[in-house]
């Protein structure tokens, strides 16, 4: 399974990016976005940017990886998905069933 992933980008020339995660570069398309800022953070997928994230929202998803771990560690993990307590989870609204 691959996983997109939230990078925050250091260099850029155009066509690609260089993009740091926890201490990992990575040079990575910038194609599908066109050109990005330096320090601006972008969804990665399989060595490309695939969309611009607000701090955010790359926020959650960093914690909802963390808390996957976790959980597969047998830790602790509710508090990472801070966004989703008392709340049901709910489809994006492209997935959503049609109402007529």
């Amino acid at each position: 399974m691959c996983v997109g992933v939230p990078m925050t980008v250091i260099s850029s020339d155009g066509a690609t990016a260089l993009c740091e995660r926890r201490g990992e570069q990575r040079r990575v398309s910038t194609a599908l976005v066109g050109e990005v800022a330096v320090g601006a953070q972008v969804l990665v997928f399989i060595d490309s940017a695939v969309r611009l994230l607000d701090p955010d929202e790359a926020q959650q998803i960093d914690d909802a990886l963390d808390g996957l771990a976790a959980a597969m560690e047998g830790r602790p993990f509710e508090h990472l998905f801070a966004d989703l307590i008392d709340r049901e989870p709910e489809l994006p609204a492209h997935l959503r069933p049609e109402r007529h």
